[in-house]
């Protein structure tokens, strides 16, 4: 009797990208999308007409199409590849997250970036005079408290860092876990690229096969926004 392979695969399909087995892939169990269309800023699924400003959440638009999960890419229509783009930008060492917009921190975790306050900052704090720390405190009052999510550290979680999609354990991440975009994706002048590292290409599937260029930690939360 032949033994078929238990080995998790990730599914290729765009819109897609779970994690399935040979033993594990009816008919039905894979949503999808068939191709993108990107026009004046907006994002949109030509196969079912949903679209987004926001790259994000385009990519979070459920599927349109089921069918069986696949290792084999999708094939887009397109002219000869062309070589990549650069385009001039930013630094991409822009200002870094505080510890009220990190995952990791809201979430109780360990996180390298974030581990202390710069002490600049609580010398500044001691030099405030009463004016300024009754606007504080008036200021303070207006937001509601972040909450901390508490996350079993043996529960599979998918990766939402942008290039990356992994299934991974919390238990296991580390500072070098993730291979990501920190992005933001760039959308111009019919050109799709990362502005964090400098690339740009024409063709959408060309685009999703630009190599991360950064390390970090994996994280469940998404925060990139398209430019």
């Amino acid at each position: 009797m032949e033994l078929r392979s238990a080995t998790k695969l990730q599914c290729q399909r765009i819109g897609c990208n779970a994690m399935f087995t040979d033993d594990d892939n009816p008919d039905g169990s894979c949503r999808f999308h068939a191709s993108p269309f990107f026009h004046d800023g907006m994002k949109e699924w030509s196969c079912c007409k949903q679209r987004s400003h926001d790259f994000t959440l385009f990519l979070e638009i459920p599927g349109c199409k089921t069918g069986k999960h696949t290792t084999e890419k999708p094939v887009l229509a397109k002219p000869a590849p062309r070589q990549p783009v650069t385009v001039p930008t930013s630094s991409p060492h822009a200002n870094a997250s505080t510890k009220d917009s990190c995952s990791r921190c809201r979430q109780g975790f360990f996180c390298s970036d974030h581990g202390s306050q710069p002490k600049e900052q609580t010398m500044q704090n001691s030099l405030n005079t009463p004016v300024q720390v009754q606007e504080e405190k008036t200021e303070s009052l207006a937001p509601a408290p972040v909450k901390k999510v508490v996350i079993d550290i043996n529960q599979p979680q998918v990766c939402k860092n942008k290039g990356c999609g992994k299934t991974f354990k919390e238990r296991d991440n580390h500072e070098t876990a993730c291979s990501y975009h920190p992005g933001p994706a760039v959308f111009h002048d019919r050109l799709k690229g990362w502005k964090c590292c400098d690339v740009h290409v024409k063709e959408f599937d060309e685009f999703m096969e630009i190599p991360p260029c950064t390390k970090g930690w994996h994280s469940s939360s998404s925060a990139d926004q398209a430019v």
